[in-house]
């Protein structure tokens, strides 16, 4: 079914684009078998080792299929937006007749389209800044400043390569705190020993912490959280950590993902996580899917930090995302007076590398208190 569900925009593509042009059939069944192949990234990925969630293949064949994919999906966006406006035309008895060539224009403009999505994807991210103005702040953590990663997904994709550079840059801005809110994998401890090998470079005066995101559970998420801690990405899972100026505090307190359950886990338990913290620090709380924003306000925390969403992928798509995460997708969001902050995502799951309107960051958060 996940792989018919893939297959669809192809279908549209095969019917409303190839098979109306001016070419011999030999050439439009071989188009549309390449556009059908096009659709099946995953399906290829469960046959080499790493499975459906981490493609073992060289990393110019994963991005040409992402590149492919996109171009489909891409173009069959155009597609319908072609024939709504065709169809309203012919509603309102101005039938519209396609200037030649336009199909083939369309084809180019979406394979163009698709390469600097992909592109996007795939670069080592931007620096993001944000401002959050917490109420209650201590005058010490005033300009206090945490750099948040998430959705890492290092995989023959997101390799070693990228990882380093992506941690130099991490590294020269700076930050007090780093917290990595979940999904810094995809594939085995085997396969990705290497490609994580950068992360030991993270450090930062407070601490590195980290919590886990769903894709851990997909490859034994206890084996993946003891080695992440040997390379410094302290664990907080259902725990909190109080950090000092003086005689102010801050609490950093971390949950594991909601999948957890799902996969014989501990689930997240914030009244667990917060035990013992301080009643008058501000908290600050990473949990890697948004969805539980309303409850956690109610808990009290002050600030949220999540991802898990990769912002949507593309705008105008982005809507796609909402409901399955409480209406939470991309950027800052004020939740009964706690603060919400949806991180577009380090990186991204290989398996749909492309943004568009939603790029990927290193999210350098500076604190400030209420004027």
């Amino acid at each position: 079914m996940f792989h018919l569900i893939f297959s669809l925009p192809s279908w549209y593509v095969i019917a409303r684009v190839i098979v109306p042009l001016s070419l011999p059939l030999a050439v439009k069944i071989l188009l549309s078998m390449l556009v059908l192949l096009a659709s099946q990234y995953l399906l290829v990925s469960r046959f080499t080792s790493g499975g459906l969630f981490s493609a073992e293949m060289p990393r110019i064949i994963i991005i040409l299929f992402n590149w492919a994919f996109s171009t489909v999906l891409l173009l069959a966006l155009i597609q319908i937006a072609i024939d709504i406006i065709a169809l309203l035309a012919l509603l309102l008895r101005h039938p519209l007749e396609l200037v030649p060539g336009v199909r083939y224009l369309a084809v180019l403009f979406a394979m163009v389209l698709a390469a600097v999505g992909v592109q996007q994807a795939i670069r080592v991210p931007p620096v993001k800044e944000v401002t959050l103005v917490v109420p209650g702040l201590p005058a010490e953590f005033d300009g206090y400043q945490l750099l948040q990663l998430t959705d890492l997904h290092i995989t023959r994709l997101f390799n070693a390569d990228w990882s380093a550079a992506t941690v130099k840059k991490a590294m020269s801005l700076g930050v007090d705190l780093i917290v990595v809110t979940g999904d810094v994998i995809d594939g085995s401890l085997e396969h990705r020993r290497n490609d994580v090998a950068p992360l030991r470079d993270l450090n930062a005066p407070d601490g590195v912490w980290a919590i886990t995101g769903n894709h851990e559970y997909f490859f034994h998420q206890a084996v993946w959280t003891e080695h992440l801690a040997s390379l410094g990405l302290q664990p907080l899972l259902n725990s909190h950590r109080v950090i000092q100026r003086g005689e102010a505090k801050l609490v950093i307190a971390g949950l594991p993902d909601a999948s957890a359950p799902a996969r014989h886990s501990p689930g997240p338990d914030l009244a667990k996580a917060l035990e013992n913290a301080p009643a008058d620090a501000p908290v600050i709380l990473l949990d890697h899917q948004p969805r539980n924003a309303r409850h956690n306000a109610a808990m009290g925390v002050d600030v949220q930090l999540s991802g898990h969403t990769h912002g949507g992928l593309i705008v105008g798509l982005d809507r796609l995302f909402a409901k399955p995460n409480g209406g939470f997708v991309s950027g800052l969001y004020q939740v009964d007076g706690m603060q919400l902050y949806v991180n577009n995502g380090t990186a991204l799951w290989p398996g749909m590398a492309v943004r568009l309107g939603r790029p990927s960051e290193l999210t350098r958060i500076t604190l400030r208190g209420k004027p």
